[in-house]
């Protein structure tokens, strides 16, 4: 498999149990050897107040849970890509390293 499409949504956790923002997104992950890249779209927009969230959870701590399905789940580094798009890379933490004002889980 050289690339994958589909739906997920990138998630923003306080803590185990509070999650303050779900972000629809469609992702995009190309492969080429042993390494990938991916990128994703905000689907459905995001209205005005969901898009001032998600910019202040950005400004807190760009890393987000992106989650394939009710099983599968990534902590990705998100960023800002040309117009709406979203740049998404793996976040590799140490073993119980903080995450911004957050601790990994």
């Amino acid at each position: 498999m050289d690339s994958w499409e589909g739906s997920a949504t990138l998630e923003w956790w306080a803590n185990p149990s509070t999650c303050l923002g779900a972000f629809g997104v469609r992702v995009s992950v190309r492969v080429t050897g042993a390494e990938w890249t991916s990128d994703a779209v905000i689907d459905p927009p995001l209205t005005e107040d969901d898009q001032e969230l998600f910019g202040f959870l950005m400004d807190l701590d760009p890393v987000f849970t992106l989650r394939f399905d009710a099983r599968g789940t990534l902590m990705v580094n998100v960023v800002a890509g040309d117009g709406t798009g979203l740049i998404l890379t793996a976040y590799e933490a140490k073993a119980a390293q903080p995450l911004g004002s957050r601790q990994v889980w």
